[in-house]
């Protein structure tokens, strides 16, 4: 079956119109950061984030800052591969106030309270992630990590249409070499730009009220090269775009095809695949040792995560070649919100 072909954005471009509705020439993918999210309108109907994804040799660390219009919400945390220990912190702060959201994807955003402190810098090539907590599970965080982005990698940057009230844009930024430290009480975990990589899922756009999908992504090095997985699910589908693609060395293959995921809801623990839905492009088996769990239900918003990490397996055709994907440490996630 030949797939459709998914419109390519080269000129930066304007997500939205004068009225805050869908800019239709923003429809498509970029493999670079060049859309302009400038959201406008819809009282509380906008939904932006920044969360970002380091997998550590030891631990995968995880730091978010999220305003969805009426409140906003900044987390961080930590998983320990070895002894499964595992803590986040989340900061809910009422109507948002005082935090700014950039329009642009690598731009500065920060938080600041007594409890949680996040701060995201890009300057020259390379993002600086700064977080500092006195408490965290007891103890002090500190966190400084340098992120790189190498001048010729490839980004995903794709707009989503519902319709033009609702949209959205998400950049998935894969295979990005991180060095730095965490220290967390007297233990410290070092990075080194080999083996530790970052992932980026920037988010802007007006959601519907209610909302499900699923999100696949690893980003390890594997048999000498940098590899990145990205798939989404039940959110994209029958929108005639996909947030699928394979990096590998930092260039991007587009996959124009929307992905199944089949799980287990009542076990989260067993194993998920990951198939096109009409070709064999995408044969992945995946098995979690581990499951976050995060729930949020303060009225205005309901939201349940489970994130499963745990170890990619399978295969991926890329034109023509084919792409062995083997013990690939990874997420995948399920993730229900009425917001």
């Amino acid at each position: 079956m030949k797939q459709h072909a998914e419109r390519e954005i080269v000129a930066p471009t304007a997500l939205c119109d004068k009225k805050g509705n869908l800019n239709p020439e923003a429809i498509g993918y970029a493999k670079k950061p060049i859309i302009d999210c400038n959201l406008s309108g819809h009282f509380m109907r906008k939904k932006k984030w920044n969360y970002w994804c380091i997998y550590g040799e030891d631990i995968l660390f995880s730091a978010t800052i999220s305003h969805l219009d009426y409140a906003a919400s900044c987390f961080v945390y930590f998983f320990e591969y070895e002894t499964q220990r595992y803590f986040e912190k989340t900061i809910f702060i009422p109507l948002g106030t005082g935090l700014k959201m950039p329009s642009q994807v690598l731009e500065t955003v920060s938080y600041s309270s007594s409890e949680l402190q996040i701060h995201v810098s890009y300057f020259d090539g390379d993002t600086h992630l700064f977080v500092t907590s006195d408490d965290f599970d007891g103890e002090t965080l500190h966190a400084e990590l340098t992120i790189h982005h190498p001048p010729q990698d490839q980004s995903l940057n794709v707009v989503i249409p519902w319709n033009r009230k609702t949209f959205q844009f998400t950049a998935k930024h894969h295979t990005l070499p991180t060095t730095g430290m965490i220290k967390i009480g007297d233990r410290r975990y070092n990075f080194n730009e080999e083996e530790s990589f970052a992932v980026l899922d920037y988010g802007r756009g007006v959601w519907p009220r209610r909302a499900t999908w699923n999100w696949a992504m690893a980003s390890q090095r594997m048999r000498g090269r940098r590899i990145g997985l990205n798939f989404g699910g039940q959110w994209t589908d029958g929108t005639g775009m996909t947030e699928n693609a394979v990096f590998v060395e930092g260039i991007m293959t587009k996959i124009s095809e929307d992905v199944i995921f089949q799980y287990d809801r009542q076990n989260f623990m067993k194993p998920w695949t990951v198939r096109t839905k009409f070709s064999e492009t995408v044969d992945l088996t995946f098995t979690p040792f581990f499951e976050r769990v995060s729930k949020t239900d303060a009225k205005l918003v309901q939201s349940e995560v489970h994130q499963m990490v745990g170890y990619y397996n399978g295969r991926i055709k890329l034109q023509n070649a084919s792409l062995q994907i083997s013990q690939m440490l990874g997420c995948i996630e399920e993730h229900i919100a009425k917001w």
